[in-house]
């Protein structure tokens, strides 16, 4: 027996509604109520400047024009279908879609300079830039700046909580948690700040970009100008060199940062899912929720790890399209046509995992007191302070101990030693007494440095 229509993606199905507001741009649909508005946007731009004869409209037809693109929906998602089932050419069923209105609206004087000397990649590459552009500052980036303010939030709150650092997974010089969240929250800024600056670019010149079809109907135009004027009253950067198609560099450079972001975020949930294992952080129960089927004890890192998992599909699709897309046969083939309806994909994956991150991050709770014994359980990390104050006090010329680095090797490699041992290894060293008295103060909770305060650097 067959199954009812499901759909194939889990960003459709099990996961549709966290990745749902990337479908208002960058599904067909959203895609189509771009492309109409793009080639109303032209239409109006002749129709303003009078070429050809035409006039300019009314600010009555003006709304009413634009009215289609303002009120795409399921009626024009369905005629858009029944057209394009006949054209076989999806922007060509557009503009049918966009002549269609115009006679509704007894505007048919204008009808020819519907798609006028445009080639269907000249509508798509603005249509897809700027889809692309709102689903990216719209619907990923709050994702990805909810992220970011919630570890600003932790890091903030845990920036005096000490902890053993664990360099190469072994004991290591102490930091504390919030410092550690600092980290991440400054490297992810850096790739937000060049992500605010990325560049969405458009062109808008014709089958070889070469303007040819637009001298050959009138060659008195600047045309040109007219592009750029064009191009840039949507929002967008001007292309003035291009082939048929926009070369998509732009894109592989966003799909670089996105995927850079990624990889960072990639590294927060192999920490916090390290930090949960070793008891750093205890995770908040979920009342109904079930840790394991046999085991009842349970409470799984799943939001971390599902992160985990669908930034490594995000970035798999990123990588791809930033490779792909930069390339295309002498002055154009369809690589790119299919290529870039994955788009969405990328995105989602990626914005499924901010929005697991975030609530990973939301259910965890600091144990200070698994902290505070996992540095009482690891005083031999002070063999770094130690052997570095003996150091200044040979050269101060207050001792005379010949090599401090060998001395505190053969006390502390390889071997767990606790408070009395280090204190009266110290106690007997030959080295100046104010010295002697800082590293008797010295414990593995306060030998942090200015782990708390470089925390402030968030906010230079």
């Amino acid at each position: 027996m067959s199954l009812p229509p499901q759909p194939l993606s889990p960003l459709d199905g099990r996961y549709s509604a966290a990745v749902t507001g990337l479908g208002e741009y960058l599904s067909e649909a959203g895609l189509n109520r771009a492309r109409v508005h793009v080639e109303l946007e032209w239409l109006l731009y002749l129709t303003d400047h009078e070429l050809f004869g035409s006039h300019r409209l009314t600010e009555q037809q003006i709304r009413e024009l634009r009215s289609l693109g303002s009120s795409f929906g399921q009626a024009e998602i369905d005629e858009l279908a029944g057209l394009e089932a006949t054209t076989r050419h999806d922007v060509k069923a557009v503009e049918y879609l966009v002549r269609r209105h115009l006679a509704d609206l007894g505007l048919t004087e204008i009808a020819e300079l519907t798609h006028f000397a445009a080639t269907s990649e000249d509508i798509n590459n603005l249509s897809y830039a700027l889809t692309i552009r709102q689903a990216v500052t719209e619907v990923w980036m709050p994702g990805f700046r909810q992220v970011i303010a919630e570890l600003r939030r932790q890091s903030l709150a845990y920036r005096a909580d000490a902890m053993l650092a664990r360099t190469h997974g072994q004991p290591a010089t102490p930091t504390t948690m919030g410092k550690e969240l600092a980290v991440f929250v400054y490297r992810l800024e850096r790739i937000a700040k060049q992500l605010d600056t990325s560049e969405y670019l458009g062109k808008f010149s014709g089958a070889t970009g070469t303007f040819a079809a637009h001298l050959a109907a009138d060659d008195t135009q600047n045309w040109p100008l007219i592009s750029e004027q064009f191009v840039t009253s949507l929002g967008l950067t001007w292309n003035p060199l291009t082939t048929q198609i926009e070369s998509h560099d732009w894109q592989a450079e966003l799909y670089s940062r996105i995927a850079h972001a990624n990889r960072i975020l990639h590294n927060l949930c192999t920490d916090m899912w390290t930090y949960i294992s070793l008891g750093y952080f205890t995770q908040i129960p979920v009342a109904g929720a079930t840790g394991s089927s046999t085991m009842p004890h349970k409470i799984n890192p799943i939001r971390f790890e599902n992160a985990e998992a669908n930034l490594e599909l995000s970035n798999a699709l990123l990588d791809s399209l930033g490779q792909t897309l930069v390339t295309s046969r002498l002055q154009r083939d369809l690589t790119d046509s299919t290529t870039q309806r994955n788009v969405g994909v990328a995105l989602g994956h990626s914005l499924l995992a901010l929005n697991n991150i975030v609530g990973g991050l939301g259910q965890v709770s600091l144990n200070r007191e698994v902290l505070a014994a996992d540095l009482d359980d690891n005083w031999e990390i002070l063999g770094e302070a130690i052997q570095t104050v003996v150091r200044a006090e040979i050269t101060a010329g207050r001792s005379s101990i010949t090599d401090p680095y060998a001395l505190l090797k053969e006390l502390t490699r390889g071997k767990r030693i606790g408070q009395t041992e280090l204190t009266a290894f110290v106690s007997a060293l030959d080295i100046g007494e104010a010295a002697k008295q800082r590293l008797l103060r010295l414990t593995p909770a306060t030998y942090t440095g200015l782990a708390g305060s470089l925390v402030d650097y968030l906010n230079v």
